[in-house]
């Protein structure tokens, strides 16, 4: 009797990708499980050959033979018979790789090595305005994990097996119809215990230590930025690398500058006759005072550019702007002499009718035709 075709039985084209056969693969190895299919009895015959099936196609050498000559190109390489022919154990290879693809591991194998990457650290940096555009160094100082330097990161004298879980690292639970394993309790998953543990780390082979470097903040940063310290984290585990560390940089609120991306923005204050005759101002930035003209019959909320005076971007030397927003300021605490020139001044603009406010009048204008409108 021939076989059935590897693709038929996925449920697949041979143009589908490897992603696509491994998600078929997936659902119909769940779907067929013997576990799940008790009052079945060819479920099992099923779900090994849909293994058969992927281990086949999922494999590029054995996919290319099998695409080329068929069953005959691959006959004894499929793996797939069951316990006692080429020694598969659906228990454990096929819902094995299934676990590991969905939880990162394979519940029916020990680990392999105990070393592991120290995890990473963020450290939140609060920097000055005038330190994120110009950049600086700053002495970070925090506590992490490192190596027990008692020990020399061993954990103590006189390791044993864990009689726990015998070794594995690991216990069995069943759930359902699944067996799952969880790390052990007893060892943490390392499948050994300390008869005698280091004093100093109490077995745990790392130390809280406190720690400082130096940390180059470069010219540009802003709120959010991260800058990678590496191997300055977590010391590793067992002889594993050390984590990274992150600083993430905070900008602390500025009294004149605010900051969108490369272009700074700032608030100048005038007084109304210079906003009417014009002037030349000193105003501030980052790099120290310039002179701005106001230009004649500059009105209330006009913006004026300073090019280049902004934020230099951090990836490139271009730089921002910084853009000024005029504020004209209404004097106050008028003295009698002030208040007589200002109605002398009023009444001279009223007689010049709407050619000196055309705001006003444009206003006016619209004013009325909305009145209009609701009156009739």
């Amino acid at each position: 009797m021939s076989k059935q075709d590897y693709y038929e039985t996925l449920g697949v084209s041979r143009q589908s990708s490897a992603d696509e056969i491994k998600k078929s693969y997936r659902r119909l190895a769940m779907k067929y499980h013997p576990d799940r299919n008790k009052d079945n009895p060819d479920a099992e015959k099923k779900f090994k050959y849909i293994n058969e099936a992927y281990s086949v196609l999922s494999d590029p050498e054995k996919k290319q033979a099998y695409d080329q000559f068929g069953h005959a190109g691959v006959d004894g390489a499929a793996g797939g018979a069951g316990p006692g022919h080429g020694g598969f154990d659906f228990n454990q290879d096929i819902f094995g790789k299934i676990f590991e693809e969905f939880v990162g591991g394979n519940p029916f194998q020990g680990q392999s090595s105990q070393q592991k990457r120290g995890s990473d650290l963020i450290y939140t940096l609060q920097i000055s305005l005038e330190e994120a555009i110009k950049g600086c160094n700053k002495e970070i100082k925090f506590t992490t994990l490192t190596t027990c330097d008692s020990c020399d990161g061993k954990g103590g004298t006189g390791v044993e097996k864990c009689s726990y879980c015998n070794g594995v690292g690991q216990v069995r639970l069943q759930q359902g119809f699944i067996n799952i394993q969880q790390t052990c309790p007893r060892c943490q998953g390392e499948g050994t215990t300390i008869k005698h543990p280091c004093t100093k780390c109490n077995g745990k082979k790392r130390i809280n230590k406190s720690k400082k470097i130096q940390a180059a903040i470069p010219a540009g940063v802003d709120t959010g930025n991260r800058i990678r310290f590496s191997g300055q984290g977590e010391s590793g585990y067992d002889g594993g690398p050390a984590g990274d560390l992150y600083v993430e940089v905070q900008v602390t609120k500025h009294p004149i500058f605010t900051r969108k991306e490369q272009d700074l923005h700032c608030e100048i204050p005038i007084q109304f006759t210079q906003a009417c005759l014009g002037d030349n101002i000193e105003v501030p930035t980052i790099d120290g005072k310039v002179s701005l003209k106001i230009p004649k019959e500059t009105q209330n909320g006009a913006t004026l550019r300073l090019r280049g005076k902004g934020v230099r971007n951090i990836r490139s030397n271009t730089h921002g702007d910084l853009i000024c927003k005029i504020k004209i300021e209404t004097p106050i605490k008028l003295d009698q002499e002030q208040q007589e020139l200002l109605q002398k001044f009023a009444d001279s603009i009223a007689k010049g009718g709407d050619k000196h406010k055309p705001q006003a009048a444009t206003w006016y204008q619209h004013l009325k035709q909305f009145i209009q409108k609701l009156t009739t």
